[in-house]
């Protein structure tokens, strides 16, 4: 097929990162409302007894969990090679805008939620950019080869957890008992203030199991990014029908993977003993469901007549940063005390998935209306601001020839 105009190979790039920010809230809810161990012992927190309740984390480890970060990771990586252009001033500015990211994620992390992505974004930005001269095959494999690695250190650490045996799960492990769960609780639904230490000593864990144990897929999936951008894929280069072999392929095999492994802890009451054979079919089916999504998206922006759809996905897409943090603040708001709602460990996950949805609502509705009037996203703007060391053109004169895209 002919090459896709370069504004809308663009817009490629923004719809499927706004897909990606929106998918990662389904996820990331889990982590606001509950302790973390519930995501992986749901019945450490959160009436898991409930079949609608069950029936709500089944459905988020089939469709998203580490589905969308994988492909929020490969946008990322996808961003690098959009933004960095040629030249060692360029190069310099990639340098200033990863630190500055580290320096926003830092606050995001230790003031407001311990499960923040952009700092170890910001620090695998800084090595992935030590790739950009490799061939496209060589960022492909090499990417693989790091989420490879990566898949080895977490299903060995699930094989290492069924030494426990049956009658202690990896939260009884980590200390987490009844009183402990309810300790913490009544920490979160006391304020803002009063979780703030607890939310400081586990964003420095989070952030030191990050390096050690998932690092490797987040750099991976970047380079892959990087691959994907150059070989054409995020910029519609390749032909619908190769797309929709693509999607009619991964995705009923993602699905089938990620789905038998939540069927399969489900049945066998979270068992320690298979918890590595379940980390394995949900580590791969994950990578398979995300290119398959990824396909999807990209065929979907080929046809013209779903330029409605994708041009708001797109418009959140611009406005990731912006959106990422927004969901952080709401979730806040919802789920730790004073002066929020302190709502923490009394929101069932099937309620939970209403939540995120009226948040999807949300966005899909503001970043249009908002970039209809301002050519980027508030915590877009300062980014680039602060990178270039001046204030960027903030309200909408003229459109440009070419907007900016790459929001990282």
């Amino acid at each position: 097929m002919p090459a896709a105009p370069r504004a809308m190979r663009f817009e490629s790039l923004d719809t499927l990162r706004g897909f990606a920010v929106l998918g990662i809230l389904m996820v990331n809810v889990q982590y606001f409302g509950l302790l973390w161990p519930a995501t992986d012992y749901p019945y450490v927190q959160g009436n898991f007894d409930q079949p609608a309740n069950q029936l709500a984390w089944w459905f988020t480890q089939t469709f998203f969990t580490l589905k969308f970060i994988t492909l929020f990771s490969a946008m990322f990586g996808a961003g690098i090679c959009l933004m960095l252009g040629t030249g060692e001033a360029a190069h310099k500015r990639h340098w200033r805008r990863m630190l500055w990211l580290l320096f926003f994620g830092l606050i995001h992390a230790y003031i407001f939620w311990y499960g923040d992505i952009l700092v170890p974004y910001a620090l695998a930005g800084m090595v992935v950019v030590t790739a950009r001269r490799m061939t496209t095959g060589g960022l492909l494999a090499l990417g693989l080869g790091l989420g490879a690695f990566t898949g080895l250190l977490m299903i060995g650490g699930a094989a290492i957890g069924a030494l426990l045996g049956d009658t202690t799960t990896g939260a009884d492990a980590m200390g987490f008992t009844p009183e402990r769960v309810a300790e913490l609780t009544a920490l979160y639904q006391a304020g803002f203030i009063d979780r703030l230490p607890y939310n400081m000593a586990t964003t420095l864990i989070f952030e030191l199991i990050q390096l050690v144990m998932f690092s490797g897929r987040i750099a991976g999936m970047m380079l892959i990014g990087m691959a994907a951008f150059r070989a054409g894929f995020l910029t519609l280069g390749w032909s619908a029908k190769r797309y929709g072999w693509c999607a009619a392929i991964c995705i009923p095999l993602g699905v089938a993977l990620s789905g038998w492994q939540a069927w399969y802890l489900l049945a066998n009451d979270f068992s320690t003993a298979i918890a590595w054979q379940a980390a394995a079919a949900q580590y791969v089916g994950s990578m398979i469901l995300a290119f398959g999504y990824a396909s999807a998206i990209m065929l979907i922006c080929q046809q013209v007549w779903m330029k409605p759809v994708t041009s708001v996905l797109a418009a959140t897409g611009k406005m990731a940063f912006t959106n990422y943090l927004t969901q952080t603040l709401i979730m806040t708001f919802i789920f730790v005390g004073f002066p929020g709602l302190g709502l923490f460990g009394q929101v069932d996950r099937s309620v939970m998935v209403l939540i995120v949805v009226a948040v999807w609502a949300l966005q899909l509705t503001w970043s249009p209306f908002w970039l209809s009037r301002f050519r980027f996203g508030p915590m877009e703007w300062a980014w680039r601001s602060l990178t270039y060391g001046k204030a960027q053109p903030f309200k909408r004169k003229s459109e440009p020839a070419a907007d900016q895209s790459a929001s990282g």
